[in-house]
């Protein structure tokens, strides 16, 4: 175990400095001057002239080639400094500090909200394998994850907000506001789950020591509950880094809808303003984000099971 995480600790810079390079290079190959936007946005009534933008590129640091630019931007990152907004003049690190309690407010309770979805349904799917609700469950699981959270983002706002009356469509601060986006966000890991524990169950309910179970006289309860459930759900563990991912992808066009004041809300606003700092702040942000729950998830797993840490150079641990 000491040594697989010493091997993955030593990956996170080198996949770090890959995503950073990538997504620095993608911006700037992006359509639009930063120094002619930044000047149109303080001064709309006046068309900046070549002095005033090549003035304003010496002074954003854009005057330098690009890998000048990234040696200078990793630089300051390793110290904690992710540059300062082209549009609000503020460092980059304290915008994405402030955003992040309520992005993690709501892609925790998505998270939550799937889990207490998709757990129950599928392990009763999976025990009653071929039956109407299992049907039920597997059609609904494939509508949930082909539907996109746009769809359903406002789908609940016009069913639950406009035509109800039983819950706030927009804005942040209550609980009540938190559960419309909760369950936008939510449907896609909800159903992907549902999958996969489905699945994992009907795995565990056909290996030998669940038949030696039923073979002691066992009722079907306890050896689901009891003996299957456990291992049936060590994948769900393992799946946690990948659906983080996707909560906070999928953040940003919840957040958008419903005016939610998170990160998501926060690069919408940066991507059409053309203000790269706060993108590639945001970019490498959510790197380390993923990549450091990926980590936790994939180390979990191997704690939690034991055939993991079986391996080359390894004692198999109880």
């Amino acid at each position: 175990m000491g040594a697989y995480l010493i091997r993955r600790l030593a990956t996170l810079p080198l996949l770090l400095l890959g995503i950073s390079a990538a997504s620095f290079a993608l911006l700037n190959l992006a359509p639009g001057d930063p120094a002619e936007i930044v000047l149109r946005q303080r001064n709309p009534a006046q068309l900046p002239s070549s002095a005033e933008v090549a003035a304003m590129r010496i002074e954003l640091g854009l005057d330098a080639p690009l890998p000048v630019q990234y040696t200078r931007w990793v630089s300051r990152a390793l110290a904690g400094d992710l540059g300062q907004s082209y549009v609000t003049e503020q460092p980059v690190a304290a915008q994405l500090a402030r955003r992040t309690v309520p992005t993690a407010l709501l892609t925790a309770a998505a998270l939550a909200l799937a889990l207490l979805v998709a757990v129950p349904i599928g392990i009763l799917s999976a025990r009653r394998r071929g039956s109407s609700l299992d049907a039920v469950a597997r059609l609904a699981a494939l509508v949930g994850a082909a539907a996109p959270s746009y769809a359903l983002a406002y789908g609940l706002i016009i069913l639950f907000a406009v035509k109800l009356s039983w819950l706030p469509a927009l804005g942040y601060g209550s609980a009540a506001q938190m559960i419309l986006p909760a369950a936008a966000l939510s449907l896609a890991p909800m159903a992907q789950l549902m999958r996969l524990i489905r699945a994992s169950m009907l795995e565990t309910l056909g290996q030998d020591y669940i038949r030696t179970a039923r073979a002691k006289g066992l009722s079907e309860q306890t050896v689901a509950t009891g003996h299957a459930l456990r291992n049936a759900l060590l994948p769900v563990i393992g799946a946690m880094g990948v659906h983080l991912g996707y909560l906070l992808s999928g953040a940003v066009i919840v957040e958008t809808i419903f005016t939610w004041p998170g990160l998501g809300q926060l690069i919408v606003g940066a991507a059409l303003t053309r203000d790269y700092p706060v993108v590639q702040g945001f970019v490498t942000y959510i790197a380390v984000v993923v990549l450091l729950v990926n980590l936790v998830a994939d180390v979990a797993l191997r704690v939690a099971d034991p055939r993991l840490r079986f391996g080359r150079g390894e004692r198999f641990r109880f």
